[in-house]
């Protein structure tokens, strides 16, 4: 099987997996996270794959999560009225920008896709900021690793010198 289709079986079937586990067994621990799973998976792919892309999507996005905790929960501080929130926003957004500097969080989308995956389970939802951290990272964790495991799987479908 070529690389292209041994890619699209990998993801595709482990797609379903990924989606069974946040509407089964993991539904009621990571309610409504699965969204949180598939960003997480496509930024290991987009961080190059292999273990730099399961470093960044799991350090870039659990950084990025705690700094749009942080910043969600900081908008509450402000006596801004209605932009509190985009204040501590742009805020947050510069914080990500000037962490870059530091090896493990210098790809910015990484973090940014983990300042948003929070963001709406605590600004939307209304969950406690902690819980959501929790949720959020440990959702992270999993697309990660489904990233990983279908790239595996898919250099395992693959014919040698396809």
């Amino acid at each position: 099987m070529s690389s292209y289709l041994a890619l699209a079986v990998s993801v595709g079937l482990l797609a379903i997996l990924d989606t069974w586990f946040y509407v089964g067994p993991l539904a009621l621990l990571l309610p409504g996270m699965i969204w949180v799973s598939f960003v997480a998976w496509g930024c290991f792919f987009h961080s190059g794959a292999g273990t730099k892309g399961l470093t960044t999507a799991i350090i870039g996005m659990s950084f990025g999560a705690v700094v749009g905790m942080a910043a969600v929960m900081g908008a509450g501080a402000l006596p801004l009225g209605e932009f509190a929130l985009p204040v501590t926003v742009g805020i947050g957004a510069f914080v990500i920008c000037l962490a870059s500097a530091v090896g493990l969080l210098s790809t910015i989308p990484a973090s940014v896709y983990g300042f948003a995956s929070i963001a709406g389970p605590i600004a939307l939802t209304g969950r406690d900021p902690m819980e959501a951290l929790w949720q959020t990272v440990l959702s992270i964790i999993i697309g990660a690793v489904f990233g990983i495991v279908s790239e595996k799987l898919a250099a395992m479908l693959t014919k040698k010198g396809a």
